[in-house]
């Protein structure tokens, strides 16, 4: 599949019919979060999931976190559970850093997740060197380079 620019500010993957956007004012990580990096220079990014996460989990109706604001994680370690239509999984920092905050809203209702993935459904916010995510750009790529594997997943042949 290749990126159909929509908008100059927005790139858009084809996950078959669905149409996935992909902001450029953002980073992306390899577990499918996005990283709106940090505008003040503090290096307090905030996180959230992809449209292209959302669209294969569907439905979110379950968010659990393992830890509290003022912990550190390490890169991949594993942070919490979500629960959806469509998937159980555990959820994977996206980089090495400082819990600051986590959104509470979607404690109570993680269906935020779902109609608001870039805006307030977000995730949490962590304090750490974002270095390491990738641009619109790349992470198109990415997707690219993973949607075949998914598709099989997706259908049950994995």
């Amino acid at each position: 599949m290749s990126p159909e620019p929509q908008r100059e500010d927005v790139l858009v993957f084809h996950m078959g019919e669905y149409p996935a956007e992909i902001p450029r004012d953002r980073r992306y990580c390899w577990n499918h979060m996005w990283c709106l990096p940090d505008a003040a220079g503090k290096g307090v990014h905030r996180f959230g999931f992809t449209a292209y996460a959302v669209r294969l989990l569907r439905d979110v109706y379950f968010l659990e976190w393992y830890s509290e604001p003022g912990d550190v994680w390490e890169s991949r370690q594993e942070i919490g559970a979500i629960e959806s239509s469509k998937a159980e999984s555990a959820l994977y920092a996206p980089m090495a850093g400082k819990v600051i905050r986590f959104n509470e809203r979607l404690l109570d209702d993680p269906a935020w997740i779902n109609v608001a993935n870039y805006g307030e459904g977000w995730l949490f916010e962590l304090a750490g060197d974002a270095s390491e995510t990738m641009t619109a750009e790349q992470y198109i790529q990415y997707l690219a380079e993973a949607w075949p594997k998914a598709q099989r997943l997706i259908k049950g042949q994995l």
